[in-house]
């Protein structure tokens, strides 16, 4: 699967393309943000950090459930029009969880927020593969992801700071009227905007995506791949501020920058995709990221100091996002028609992983300790890299010839 790929100076990207970074950059503010301040949560309503951590998983849970619905939607209805939606439902949901008196109220809310998130990252991928030719869908999805992650950046780093002078209430009511106003820019952005494919009402076409997308061999491979690369990075993030209030370092603010370290190497991957995919090609891609990713795990299993913290994040979000990247242009291959389909999909397995990997690793964590939980994650993320690169072929969709 190899491409040419034009210098930045030569991309020439639909304007449309930066408005749907800018609704992936608002619905990724409030992904992690809670991350850094799951131990005052913990503490403010008397609980576990484990039971804390469940925010997360259940975040990550309603996300994965709701994805094959979304999609479904979003092809049928539009997926502009969801996405707004979802926005608003985003803020609103960010507004009860600040003003919740229980833990599970807040666990609603957060469950509220996650269904709302759920409609825009992975429509907005289907937006950016409907405006975008396939020889440069990389390089534009690499786009719609640096708005992602740098809402991912901002949202651990200034939740960590905002937590420790006014608290986590205050985390999510900022949040909050953010999601209300990005909602609103993103409609008047949208407002006259072209989409190459249009919605259809054809149920029967519906069933047809479906079909064509598992038809499609790649999704044996690409699927559980995503699964897999939830559960063994994103299950760790709830636990790193645990990890360092372990080491001594109880402040909030270092818990979110590193956290958001990983963030800093997603975008890293964003400027570079360019540079290094014709190096490498994609199977270079998905070895050395998914090696990158695994060398980091391993690291921080021997619990080195914050800064040192950082610079893995840092080589493991560059990693990540290697690898997830080939994986999503696999998946927005699956299916021409079904797009949105394809991307819910590929979303739903992921943050399926999330949920079962905040889980998996406290099991780990109590039963076997922190070293050898880290270290499995590690190998686990390596032997992934060799085995997509070995699996994953680039086919056209089934539907390509009833398209063109």
């Amino acid at each position: 699967m190899h491409q040419t790929v034009a210098k930045p100076s030569q991309q020439r990207f639909p304007p449309a393309v930066n408005i749907i970074a800018l609704a992936g950059f608002s619905a990724a503010l409030s992904t992690r943000a809670l991350d850094p301040v799951l131990p005052h949560v913990a503490e403010d309503f008397s609980i576990s950090i484990t039971t804390a951590a469940g925010i997360a998983a259940g975040y990550a849970l309603i996300y994965a459930l709701i994805q094959p619905a979304i999609g479904a939607a979003a092809d049928l209805f539009g997926k502009a029009r969801l996405m707004t939606l979802c926005l608003a439902l985003l803020g609103v949901a960010s507004l009860l969880g600040a003003l919740a008196t229980s833990f599970p109220l807040l666990f609603a809310s957060r469950i509220l927020a996650g269904i709302a998130s759920g409609g825009v990252f992975p429509v907005a991928l289907g937006l950016t593969a409907d405006l975008v030719a396939p020889d440069k869908r990389q390089v534009a999805i690499g786009r719609t992801l640096a708005g992602s992650m740098a809402g991912n950046l901002l949202g651990a780093t200034a939740s960590g700071i905002i937590g420790d002078f006014i608290g986590w209430r205050g985390v999510l009511a900022i949040l909050g009227a953010l999601g209300l106003i990005a909602s609103f820019a993103v409609a008047a952005g949208f407002r006259g905007a072209s989409v190459t494919h249009v919605p259809t009402t054809d149920l029967a076409a519906l069933r047809k995506g479906y079909r064509t997308i598992f038809t499609n061999p790649n999704s044996r491979f690409c699927f559980p791949a995503v699964f897999v690369e939830g559960c063994c990075v994103f299950g760790l993030f709830p636990f790193i501020a645990s990890f360092l209030f372990d080491l001594g370092e109880t402040s909030l603010s270092i818990a979110g920058i590193v956290i958001a370290g990983f963030a800093v190497g997603g975008l890293f991957y964003t400027f570079t995709v360019s540079n290094f995919l014709p190096r490498l090609g994609v199977k270079g891609m998905m070895i050395t990221g998914a090696s990158l990713v695994g060398l980091q795990l391993a690291a921080l299993a021997f619990g080195p100091g914050w800064k040192l913290q950082i610079g893995c994040m840092l080589l493991m979000g560059w990693g990540f996002y290697m690898i997830h990247g080939c994986l999503q242009v696999f998946a927005s291959e699956l299916s021409i028609e079904a797009r949105a389909t394809a991307m819910s999909l590929h979303s739903f397995f992921f943050f399926m992983g999330q949920t079962v990997g905040p889980i998996a690793y406290g099991f780990g964590l109590v039963h076997g300790g922190k070293q050898p939980t880290l270290l499995i994650a590690a190998a686990l993320m390596v032997v992934l890299g060799f085995a997509c690169a070995a699996l994953l072929r680039q086919r056209p969709p089934a539907d390509a010839a009833t398209t063109s």
